[in-house]
């Protein structure tokens, strides 16, 4: 049947909508610049409340499989796409992704005029929308905006959870954590517990990690200001990484300050240059706020990452102690494994810790 999107400064854009839709559904409207990887994005928490545009015109070719989750089941509020692929040939595939988008109770858009729409969110930023059948009759205006809503307490975990069996042992802060992080430490040895964001010290010290993990999620970094202070007297207890949301805390938690991107970073294609190295390489991005380099305090962290496109701050490093922050993702998927030696390097921070006890 007809769907619409109708955007908060009034645009109302026509597609066919899937019969997933039975209300208005209202989201951040935003848009992703990767070619693949679609099933990742659906199912990355930090797409939670967001309606995501795909800019690459024809999505879904490989259909939708059992194993390419970064979360139990797919996050955004709605999608929208050019064309969605109405058959599948991989070998993996047990789906199309209307099937699957159906199936998840998300209304999918097709049919609508991508270019037209992304270059209105580029012009105007990320903004507030609402896919329904009767545009006429909606005001954007009326919902809750986006980063005034707490939807880190609807993906993070509540009770934790422990996998693999390595000598190193990480607890991983869950604000909306992609499934990938884990798989990656568990393949490179270690042991990984992932607790709820607001676990108390106590809890945390109990587990006896070897580092601690600050991992993505969506929404609104300062929503947690209460808990900066935790934050920061875990990591300088532990040897800490913090990645994307976790990376904005991090930073706010040492004095810092974030501010929100006209239209962020979304894509598997962000070139990000390392300031010590000078090395650049290409990321897998998706986030809507940025660290503001001026409100930097002097004294706690050197900018170790830049985007080359913008020059926002792309990652950061504690001068005295072992914090390392960025704002990519270097598990990727979707997206290029230039930057999975993060986690070497976090790997290398904990077994040198590791020394510095053995012979204290």
């Amino acid at each position: 049947m007809k769907g619409y999107i109708k955007l908060e400064n009034e645009e109302v854009f026509e597609g066919t909508i899937n019969a997933a839709s039975q209300e208005d559904v209202y989201g951040e409207i935003v848009f992703f610049t990767g070619m693949t990887g679609y099933q990742e994005v659906m199912t990355d928490p930090s797409f939670h409340g967001q309606i995501v545009v795909f800019t690459y015109p024809l999505i879904g070719n490989y259909g939708w499989n059992e194993t390419d989750y970064e979360s139990v089941h797919p996050q955004p509020a709605g999608l929208v796409i050019s064309e969605a692929a109405p058959e599948v040939f991989h070998y993996e595939a047990k789906q199309t992704i209307k099937e699957a988008a159906e199936k998840a109770g998300i209304p999918l858009i097709t049919g609508i005029d991508t270019r037209s729409l992304v270059k209105s969110i580029r012009e105007k930023g990320d903004m507030g929308a609402v896919l329904t059948a009767s545009p006429s009759q909606v005001n954007v205006r009326e919902y809750e905006p986006i980063g005034e809503q707490m939807l880190i307490d609807e993906v993070a975990v509540k009770e934790p959870a422990a996998s693999g069996n390595g000598e190193e042992h990480i607890v991983l802060l869950d604000f909306g954590y992609k499934q990938s992080m884990v798989r990656r430490l568990n393949e490179k040895g270690c042991k990984v517990t992932v607790v709820p964001y607001d676990a108390e010290e106590e809890e945390i010290a109990a587990l006896k990690p070897d580092g601690l993990l600050f991992s993505n999620g969506p929404g609104n970094p300062k929503q947690l200001t209460p808990l900066l202070q935790r934050y920061r007297r875990l990591s300088q207890t532990y040897p800490s990484l913090g990645i994307c949301l976790g990376h904005q805390l991090l930073a706010l938690a040492y004095g810092g300050d974030t501010e929100k991107l006209r239209f962020g970073h979304r894509g598997a294609n962000q070139p990000v240059q390392d300031t010590h190295s000078n090395r650049v390489f290409m990321t897998s991005q998706n986030h809507s706020y940025v660290v503001k380099e001026d409100s930097l305090p002097a004294g706690e962290f050197t900018i170790q990452y830049k985007n080359i496109n913008d020059q926002s701050i792309e990652g950061l490093s504690h001068m005295t102690h072992d914090i390392t922050t960025v704002q990519f993702h270097p598990e990727a998927h979707p997206g290029p494994a230039d930057s999975e030696e993060i986690f070497d390097q976090f790997l290398e921070q904990l077994k040198n810790k590791g020394r510095e006890k053995t012979y204290a």
